[in-house]
C-alpha cells in the first residue's frame, strides 16, 4: 500500500497551504525561497490539484477516479468532487473531532475503532451518505487514546451538515455537504480545466 511520507510543514510551505486544514497546529519560521518567477496557467491548476490531493491525503490514481465519477455525476464537476472528497469516512472522522489530523483519523478507521450503521469499516475511502450513524466501536469509547484526542478536538467547529454527540462518540450524517459548507482552500475550476485537456 502507497503511504505519502512527506513532511506536512515542508508540503504546506510549497503549496502555500495553512497546517491548519490538516488539522497540524505547528507553523513553520522558514520562508520558501523561490525566486519570483511567473507561474504558469498549468503551473497554477496543477498546485490546485496537489493542494486537494495533499489535504484529503489521496494519491494521484485515486484522486483521478473520484474526478472520473464526478464527471458523470449531473451538475458541476468540480462540486460534485469536491464532495465527494468531503464524504469519505476518514475526512468525516476528522470533521466530528474523534481525530487530532487528518492522518490520525485515517489510522483511526484503519485500526478499526469505527462504525457505519453498527457495522465495523476499515476503508479510510468509505464514502458516506446522509442518515449514516458513525461511531466509535463500544469496547474503545473508554481508551485513553479518544480521551486525549477529545481534549484537543473539543473546541474544534463541527460543520453545520454533520451532528456529533462527544459524549457518547456518536456523529450522523445529516445530508452531504455542499460546496460553501466546504471550507478547503481549493480552486476546484483550475482541477477541472487541467483534467479537461
Amino acid at each position: 500500500m502507497a503511504v505519502n511520507r512527506v513532511p506536512i510543514l515542508k508540503r504546506c510551505r510549497s503549496l502555500g497551504l495553512d497546517p491548519v486544514y490538516l488539522g497540524v497546529d505547528k507553523k513553520s519560521n522558514r520562508e520558501l525561497k523561490r525566486a519570483n518567477r511567473k507561474i504558469s496557467e498549468y503551473g497554477l491548476q496543477l498546485r490546485e490539484k496537489q493542494k486537494a490531493k495533499f489535504i484529503y491525503g489521496v494519491l494521484e490514481k485515486p484522486f483521478h477516479n473520484y474526478y472520473v465519477k464526478a464527471d458523470r455525476m449531473k451538475g458541476m464537476t468540480g462540486e460534485n468532487l469536491m464532495v465527494m472528497l468531503e464524504s469519505r469516512l476518514d475526512n468525516v472522522i476528522f470533521r466530528l473531532g474523534f481525530a487530532r489530523t487528518r492522518r490520525e483519523s485515517r489510522q483511526v478507521v484503519g485500526h478499526k475503532f469505527i462504525t457505519v450503521n453498527g457495522k465495523r469499516v476499515n476503508i479510510p475511502s468509505y464514502r458516506v451518505k446522509a442518515g449514516d450513524v458513525i461511531e466509535v466501536v463500544e469496547k474503545s469509547k473508554g481508551i485513553q487514546r479518544f480521551k486525549d484526542i477529545l481534549e484537543v478536538t473539543g473546541g474544534r467547529l463541527v460543520p453545520e451538515w454533520l451532528d456529533v454527540d462527544t459524549e457518547n462518540l456518536k456523529g450522523v450524517v445529516k445530508e452531504l455537504p455542499s460546496r460553501d459548507q466546504i471550507d478547503v482552500p481549493v480552486n476546484e475550476m483550475l482541477i477541472v480545466e487541467l483534467y479537461s485537456k
